[in-house]
């Protein structure tokens, strides 16, 4: 009666981009690489990775997902349609940073 859950299936739309954020950071830890490989190995300038984790930037993505062994819009739904394809122009929220850990903070005392 109900289709068998997919591993590769996107992540809910609606994930908070924190989440989205320590979703790949975790990927990357559990795969043995850093930031800084990813831009070596994929030719990158430096600093590539790690801002594409804030912001869209398609070749930091594309790199990121084939050191992973996956798709990019699975990695990052927020920034693909559910079909598969890049989000152009990307939605103004996918350009705001998110808080920083003393922002958060900051905002649980309140």
């Amino acid at each position: 009666m109900h289709r068998p859950q997919r591993t590769d299936k996107p992540r809910d739309r609606s994930a908070n981009k924190l989440e989205e954020l320590a979703f790949v950071k975790s990927k990357l830890l559990l795969a043995g690489f850093t930031l800084y490989d990813i831009d070596r190995r994929y030719y990158l300038p430096r600093g590539t990775a790690g801002t594409t984790l804030r912001e869209p930037n398609m070749a930091g993505e594309q790199a990121i997902a084939a050191a992973l062994g996956t798709k990019a819009h699975l990695l990052w739904p927020s920034r693909y349609w559910p079909s598969g394809q890049r989000r152009s122009p990307q939605p103004r929220e996918n350009y705001e940073r998110p808080p920083t850990m003393r922002q958060r903070q900051k905002a649980a005392r309140v």
